[in-house]
Formats: C-alpha cells, sequence, structure tokens
C-alpha cells in the first residue's frame, strides 16, 4: 500500500449574498417603468422626510399666524382706476380699458346679459354722449390695431369679434390710449 501524502484542506468558497444571475427580464411596458418608478420615488420621499424631520427636531419653531402669510391680490373689480391721462381721447381708452377690467370683455354685442361689453361699448359708454370723443377714441383704437396688425382689419367691432379671449383686445386699447397720449389728444 502506498502511501500519498494527505493534501491540504481545501476551503468550500464562501456563499455571496448576490443572488445568482436570472435570466434577464420580459420587456416592461411604458406603464409598468413608471409604476416601478413612481414607487422608487415615493420610498425615497418618505425617507427624506423621515430624515428631515429627524434633522430639524431640536430646532424650536413659533406658530405662524396665517393671518400674516396670507394676501389676496386685488382682483380687477377692487383695484382703483389707474392715474387718469391728462388729454381727453387718452383719457377715455384708458377709462374704457378699466371698465374692461373691472365690468368684463364680451364680442358679438356692444353689450351682453352680464353687462360685460366690447370695446366699442366700453368706449361708448366711457364717452358719456359726447359722440365727437367718442369717434376720436375709436379712430385712435383702430389705428393702434392696424399698426400691431396690419391694414386688413376692417373695424375696431370686426377686430373685437375675431378674438376668443378678452387678452389681445384689452392690451390694444391699453396701447391706444398711450399712443393718444403720445399724440396729445
Amino acid at each position: 500500500m502506498s502511501h500519498t501524502p494527505a493534501s491540504p484542506a481545501i476551503d468550500p468558497p464562501a456563499p455571496t449574498t448576490q443572488p445568482a444571475p436570472t435570466a434577464p427580464p420580459a420587456e416592461l411596458t411604458l406603464e409598468e417603468r413608471l409604476t416601478f418608478i413612481k414607487a422608487a420615488m415615493t420610498a425615497r420621499l418618505d425617507e427624506a422626510a423621515v430624515a428631515y424631520e429627524v434633522n430639524t427636531a431640536h430646532i424650536p419653531t413659533e406658530p405662524v399666524d396665517l393671518s400674516d402669510v396670507v394676501t389676496v391680490p386685488l382682483t380687477p373689480t377692487l383695484q382703483p382706476p389707474p392715474e387718469s391721462y391728462p388729454t381727453p381721447v387718452a383719457a377715455l381708452l384708458q377709462r374704457a380699458h378699466h371698465r374692461l377690467l373691472t365690468g368684463g370683455w364680451c364680442k358679438d354685442v356692444l353689450v351682453d346679459e352680464d353687462g360685460a361689453r366690447c370695446m366699442l361699448g366700453a368706449i361708448r359708454i366711457e364717452a358719456r354722449g359726447d359722440s365727437g370723443l367718442e369717434a376720436d377714441a375709436a379712430a385712435v383704437l383702430l389705428d393702434a390695431i392696424r399698426r400691431k396688425f396690419g391694414d386688413d382689419v376692417d373695424s375696431v367691432p370686426s377686430f373685437n369679434d375675431a378674438h376668443g379671449s378678452a387678452r389681445i383686445p384689452l392690451r390694444m386699447v391699453d396701447q391706444a390710449a398711450g399712443l393718444a397720449d403720445a399724440r396729445g389728444l
């Protein structure tokens, strides 16, 4: 019997903490990926919130009186009219602009059932019966519109009725007031 020298002991490999490789996951849909991302982000945000609470727990705080913090912007109906232009046509256009802001804008009629007015309706009510002043204001307004939108605009009412919101008509009345003031009208 032959004697072979003893071989040194070999330790078996230590188990790893990584899982055994698996087959690649099947392709995920966009909704599934978004669901996983949302879950991961929610977990991270929850962890950050807890960390914030722990890190700031020692800071003394005083209660906040919300009446000192919460402010309500003035709505157009509560805003005072701006300082009036010194010239009559410019002042009329400025009042018409303020009327549109506070009373509302409409299209297809001079005044709607709620009292909102079109551009010309606002000029007419603010002219207070002075047809010459009304005509001058409408002419300056049409000139301001044509400067911005070209000579294809037929009239103030057609321009007014071509818009679905008050934004551009109101801006044009305001610009016309500035134009009238610059002209000394």
